[in-house]
């Protein structure tokens, strides 16, 4: 059963992808495009209270993403927040960071803040149809990966 904070990020509309201990969702406000939340699905609001499981499999979600991302937006830095002030399960934002706005449906997405650190209050909040397509486009990527 997704945590609170898998189902405000989207679950399971929002799904990327899946593992034993990792839901890896598209971000619905996108910072940069290919913005990700990755939550983990054990009942954890600390991260030290991850199991060692749970630490190996996310060795193995972050490399994917980073190979995901890295063909998808050609990012040239790539950022993880911890920030669990609103939403108290275990999760990380993932921003790709760029120095050129990258184009995706027609909507034209900068990297408002390169480079300095990402501004989630100027993130893009993406139509369902723009969102489902980026969840699609990812979720094919990340199969193919």
């Amino acid at each position: 059963m997704p945590n609170a904070t898998a189902l405000k990020f989207g679950h399971p509309q929002a799904l990327v992808a899946e593992t034993a201990h990792w839901w890896v969702l598209t971000r619905p406000r996108q910072v940069t495009l290919g913005s990700l939340v990755l939550v983990c699905k054990q009942t954890v609001t600390a991260f030290g209270d991850v199991s060692a499981a749970g630490f190996t499999d996310l060795h193995t979600v972050i490399a994917r993403a980073e190979k995901v991302l890295q063909g998808f937006v050609a990012y040239e830095r790539i950022n993880y927040l911890m920030l669990m002030m609103v939403d108290p399960d275990v999760h990380f934002h993932v921003i790709p960071r760029y120095r050129t706005a990258r184009e995706y449906a027609g909507l034209d997405l900068p990297d408002a803040s390169w480079p300095n650190p990402p501004n989630l209050g100027a993130a893009i909040e993406l139509a369902p149809a723009v969102l489902s397509a980026l969840t699609a486009d990812l979720k094919a990527r990340w199969a193919a990966a």
